[in-house]
């Protein structure tokens, strides 16, 4: 069966998230759905991460196995149709190896947070970004982000809920920059705990309000116990931006 490689994009605000699950609308059902009305194969579209409810994607990657051979933009375009008007859209497709597997080939994901800081309540970012309405200094932030660069035990940034097998995680960059109002704070890494990025996030918005210091994270990050971990950051303001291979 011809296997195809997606690249997609979606507004996370109505899915409980990425994965299939008994109750709640969720992408992987309605990707899965629109390869059936498109092609009439009942084959489960595969992604390359699970993204929790409310959370984004601008470069999520799936794979989809096929009965026959479909010129690639007839796959992306016809999807598309029938995804409408669900807020998710292929932004490309391409027929890819038969060992090709958008989550065991990925070799480094990418995450973006959004943190618009000012004191006005959001309008156009609503369900896209997290107001704080405190400033932060994003130098401090950055700085204090490098703790936590390289391999570690994040069990203090893991969900009770993860289900990965280890809590060791090589994380190759945390990048926190401010444009104007805007502080965003970039994530690297092959793979991540769940709610790993959303924990880091809280805890760095602390350093930035001078609630914690440096010191503070490393503490939070020694202790490997989830009650050091500052508060969650929420979802809305969370992005898969891609996904290498």
């Amino acid at each position: 069966m011809p296997r195809y490689k997606l690249t997609l994009e979606y507004d996370g605000t109505p899915f409980a998230g990425w994965q299939a699950q008994a109750e709640g609308l969720t992408v992987q059902a309605v990707l899965t759905a629109a390869v059936e009305a498109f092609s009439g194969d009942k084959s489960f579209v595969q992604g390359a991460g699970r993204t929790d409810a409310g959370v984004h994607a601008r470069g999520q990657v799936a794979h989809v196995d096929l009965s026959r051979e479909w010129d690639a933009d007839t796959v992306r375009d016809a999807l598309n149709a029938h995804l409408r008007p669900h807020p998710i859209a292929v932004l490309a497709a391409e027929r890819a190896a038969e060992n090709f597997d958008a989550r065991r080939s990925a070799v480094r994901r990418h995450y973006l947070y959004r943190i618009v800081n000012r004191r006005p309540d959001l309008t156009l970012d609503i369900g896209r970004a997290w107001r704080v309405p405190r400033p932060l200094d994003a130098a401090a932030m950055h700085a204090a982000a490098q703790r936590l660069v390289g391999r570690h035990d994040f069990t203090t940034f893991r969900s009770s809920d993860c289900q990965a097998k280890s809590p060791i995680k090589t994380l190759d960059a945390l990048v926190v920059a401010r444009e104007g109002d805007v502080v965003t704070i970039l994530a690297s890494a092959r793979s991540f705990l769940h709610n790993q990025v959303r924990s880091m996030v809280g805890s760095l918005v602390l350093i930035g309000e001078g609630k914690w210091n440096a010191d503070d994270l490393s503490r939070a990050l020694e202790a490997r116990n989830r009650a050091a971990c500052g508060p969650v950051a929420p979802p809305e303001g969370l992005y898969l931006m891609r996904v290498d291979y």
